[in-house]
């Protein structure tokens, strides 16, 4: 019998670089992602190809994971790796794997991880509750890729609801779907959000690997930032690994920020600021409140680009355009910020114009990116489910 599973990739309009020091995000899952069609094995063989990336997947799921080969394959062996220490693993699959959008900004890796965490508990008769995938997930990605997120990526595409906005605590794991207005009935007749907005997303035609980018000295840079709290008020410091933002009250920053090194402040100064605008955006949306819920977004991106130093010339230069076209809400840099894409919630009546004008003022300053710029108009979805 072969089984189909669709794993959403996700946007999150508020929450920027915060879940790694266990701040407060929002996010979709939306209705492009990955789908994965596979046969359970009655052996331990995994055999895998994929209509997105060349080559061939062959390894066994009872034996130990190796080391990492840098290859696609990769992100089924961190799936194992994770599993495995947790379950038994006895059955493998036979799998083609195809991504519906270019790789960069939209968490595909964390999209294709939960497919195949989802996959190989369903080979080995496995029942995972939907946190439990994304933190296995999450884990996969930490410790077998290398890369050190939150639980973001991972919870926007296995909790996403069609209808609601996701809000997590990523110090807690608790979390929220928030109905846009405090109620369906805020919502045009048709449609439900999708008549509300559409999320537009713009590539700047450059792809990335966050492993690559800045991403990690990032992480690291905030956690140096709380130590430096922690020394100049003589607390005990914690070991790196245990070291969060969330845990120093933004009191502490306001008495230390000046003796810290500027780019060290920046970075606090980023997640304290987007502590509060994620508070802010959760009550907007609840208020149904979409013009104050999108400025504060915008707002995420001015703070990504001048506290946290992230994007690319070319991503700050979609942002600069997004921002002056009518019928865009709000918008920010997608993911990590380094490369990849802009997302905008935009107002379905203007599609067309902000298409047609964001690409011509982008290609006048960038026309290298004539055959890679690319728009994608997507809308909210459901998480990864078995189709």
């Amino acid at each position: 019998m072969q089984y189909h599973i669709f794993s959403p990739y996700r946007v999150c309009p508020l929450g920027a670089h915060v879940d790694h020091q266990h701040g407060l995000v929002t996010g979709f899952a939306i209705n492009k992602g990955v789908d994965l069609w596979f046969d359970i094995n009655d052996n331990s063989h995994v055999h895998l190809e994929s209509k997105t990336f060349e080559g061939l997947v062959d390894f066994e799921i009872d034996a130990p994971s190796q080391v990492r080969e840098r290859h696609w394959g990769d992100y089924a062996r961190g799936a194992k790796y994770a599993l495995r220490k947790r379950f038994e693993l006895k059955h493998g699959i036979n799998g083609v794997l195809q991504g519906s959008l270019p790789v960069g900004g939209l968490s595909s890796s964390a999209a294709v991880l939960i497919a195949y965490v989802m996959a190989f508990a369903k080979a080995n008769d496995i029942t995972l509750q939907p946190f439990e995938v994304v933190k296995i997930a999450s884990e996969a990605e930490r410790e077998y890729i290398g890369l050190n997120n939150g639980l973001l990526d991972q919870a926007c595409i296995a909790l996403g609801k069609k209808d609601e906005l996701l809000f997590l605590d990523c110090d807690t794991n608790e979390y929220r779907h928030i109905k846009f207005g405090g109620g369906t009935e805020s919502l045009p007749k048709q449609g439900g959000l999708e008549g509300l907005f559409e999320i537009g997303i713009f590539f700047s035609g450059l792809t990335r690997s966050l492993v690559n980018s800045d991403y990690n000295l990032r992480v690291y840079e905030c956690k140096t930032a709380a130590w430096n709290m922690l020394a100049y008020t003589d607390q005990p410091l914690k070991t790196f690994d245990k070291t969060f933002l969330r845990d120093i009250p933004k009191a502490t920053f306001d008495k230390t920020r000046i003796a810290m090194p500027a780019r060290f402040a920046r970075r606090a100064e980023h997640f304290y600021s987007e502590y509060r605008r994620v508070r802010q955006g959760v009550t907007a949306w609840e208020t149904g409140n979409l013009k104050l819920f999108g400025k504060l977004s915008f707002d995420s991106c001015e703070s990504s680009i001048h506290n946290y130093e992230c994007g690319s010339p070319e991503l700050i230069a979609i942002y600069d355009i997004m921002r002056t076209l009518p019928g865009v809400y709000g918008g920010r840099f997608s993911g990590a910020g380094f490369k990849g894409a802009c997302i905008a919630l935009v107002d379905p009546a203007y599609k067309e114009e902000i298409q047609k004008v964001l690409t011509e003022k982008y290609l006048e300053q960038f026309p290298e990116y004539e055959k890679t710029f690319q728009v994608f108009w997507v809308k909210p979805d459901d998480g990864a489910r078995f189709v």
